[in-house]
């Protein structure tokens, strides 16, 4: 029986199926990572769209010429180095259309700063090619939805190119409380580039891993609660999680209409701020991108500034410290950096209702997955192989020993039972969840102290993947601005162990140009990032 099946595209543009044996596959993956190995020399290794487009500009590349030498670099270190498997699918036409690129380029000049920019999307994102949509599911594998998502219509319309699909945790993390981030049935378990026996984090682990390897230039992932913020800082990476409506989600594989959002994963606060920019923008598929519209930009950079944090009052929200004593001695050492560059900072500034909305977020989600999805799989061609949740858990039943191998699918089972939208257990618990993170929580603790934005530490150094007890998470910040539909925004921080850390700045709602400024001014005076080393197990000394 085939473990897995996935699209690769060779560097000479040949597409080659892939499948491996169910044992096969879980004997690779208890044989676990690779020892050190020590990737060749990359030229592109950490360059910025900047870097990138002055090379275009001066001839040294082409956009052709920097998608075969990421497709180069994507063979030989996700599939045959540390194996990564950060990458789930190539695009077929990846060549065909940074041909066409050159050409317009060469023709038209540049229609801005991601054209010709080779760029990985997020495998529950919808694109209309030859590429596959599927969670990471084997219940979707062969599935070729018949219009793009918003997500890839804006990044075709900036000249990006999107050179394929990320691999992620299995249904964006939304299948058991057991899971493992990082592992889908198709594209087995991602790794983490610091230390490849980590885990990336998840969901959008490939989205997280793949540029913080330099294997794209920059990736898009999705969240509901973590998802981009938590992989960007467990590869130190710079995620921005949007305010909801933002960023148009029709087309996106969903869990919550209340939380979802895509956001963009990058090496840097400028690369992340121009991915937004290109991404904004009204969605006639998506009413929640309505309220966005006198409230976005087109243009994030503009609010790119070294000196951004000069009189900014930020806010220490310690609830979210005490995990991990090297964290906290990390976040208080930046804290004090914080004060140099001129930031006013109140300690402690806690979100008072902090936690008291867990169980009325899982409420709100486990209602909302059922409906939304069932909305998404019931619009599928013929292409797909389930087209409801119900069939979905029929199938995973069905195929136990290659989608269940490791945890279930007890979610699943929970929404499956969930009623309609117009429940009142459900109505009371989305009002719940707005009251706790909004009023009485994020827009409340801001008030209170005359806060132009909140810190915390995003997470710690990454836990050791675990295929028989699932996730280890030891604790850090995304959960209130997730509920609230909040925009957030994570930056490298440092490093412990070898294992990136990041530190996050957050705030109301449509705050995104303040919070790139304090981003982009933190980033500039610490210059924490540094590529990975592929390491493999953590330095404990």
């Amino acid at each position: 029986m085939k473990r897995r099946d996935f699209l690769q595209t060779s560097v000479l543009g040949c597409v080659l199926a892939i499948s491996k044996p169910a044992s096969l596959l879980a004997r690779d993956n208890i044989a676990g990572p690779r020892p050190n190995t020590a990737p060749k020399e990359f030229e592109l290794n950490e360059l910025t769209f900047a870097d990138l487009q002055d090379g275009l500009k001066s001839g040294q590349f082409t956009a052709r010429s920097l998608v075969r030498k990421y497709l180069e670099r994507i063979d030989e270190i996700d599939k045959h180095g540390p194996i990564l498997n950060s990458v789930i699918e190539i695009n077929p036409d990846a060549l065909s259309i940074a041909e066409s690129l050159d050409r317009e380029r060469r023709e038209k000049g540049a229609r801005g700063p991601l054209h010709g920019i080779p760029i990985l999307i997020k495998d529950n994102i919808d694109t209309a090619d030859r590429m596959m949509t599927t969670a990471g599911s084997l219940a979707l594998v062969g599935s070729r939805p018949l219009r793009d998502s918003f997500v890839a219509m804006k990044l075709r319309e900036s000249g990006a190119v999107i050179l394929g699909k990320t691999n992620l945790s299995e249904w964006a993390n939304f299948r058991s409380n057991h899971s493992t981030s990082g592992w889908s049935g198709r594209g087995g378990q991602t790794r983490n580039p610091y230390v490849v026996d980590r885990n990336p984090c998840g969901s959008s682990s490939g989205s997280g891993v793949a540029p913080s390897a330099n294997l794209c230039a920059a990736a898009i992932g999705s969240e509901t609660d973590g998802s981009v913020v938590c992989p960007s800082s467990a590869n130190s990476l710079v995620g921005i999680k949007p305010t909801v409506g933002l960023i148009g989600r029709s087309g996106i594989i969903p869990i919550s209409h209340s939380q979802d959002t895509a956001g963009p994963m990058a090496r840097t606060v400028t690369d992340a701020a121009n991915l937004l920019g290109a991404l904004t923008g009204i969605d006639t598929r998506d009413a929640a991108t309505k309220a966005g519209r006198q409230k976005s930009f087109t243009d994030y950079t503009q609010f790119l500034d070294k000196g951004g944090l000069k009189g900014a009052r930020l806010g220490v929200a310690r609830k979210y410290f005490g995990f991990n004593d090297r964290v906290d001695k990390l976040m208080n050492d930046l804290i004090g950096e914080l004060k140099k560059l001129g930031a006013v900072i109140v300690d402690p500034a806690d979100i008072p209702t902090s936690g008291k909305f867990d169980d009325s977020e899982l409420e709100v989600l486990l209602y909302e997955f059922k409906t939304d999805l069932n909305a998404y799989l019931g619009k599928l061609g013929t292409s797909a192989g389930v087209h409801s949740l119900k069939e979905l858990i029929e199938f995973n039943e069905k195929n136990r020993d290659r989608e269940m191998p490791y945890f279930g699918q007890d979610l699943f089972i929970k929404a499956e039972a969930k009623g309609p939208l117009t429940d009142k257990k459900y109505l009371q618990a989305l009002a719940k969840n707005h009251l706790l993170s909004r009023t009485q929580g994020i827009d409340f603790v801001l008030k209170k102290h005359q806060l132009d934005a909140l810190i915390a530490p995003t997470g710690g150094p990454a836990w050791p993947t675990d295929w028989i007890n699932g996730d280890h998470f030891t604790g850090g910040y995304s959960s209130a601005s997730a509920v609230a539909g909040y925009p957030h925004i994570t930056v490298p921080a440092g490093y412990l162990f070898g294992l990136p850390v990041g530190i996050s700045f957050f705030a109301g709602a449509w705050s995104e140009p303040k919070l790139i400024k304090f981003a982009y001014a933190f980033e500039q005076a610490t210059q924490a990032r540094r590529p990975p080393k592929f390491s493999a197990t953590a330095d404990l000394k």
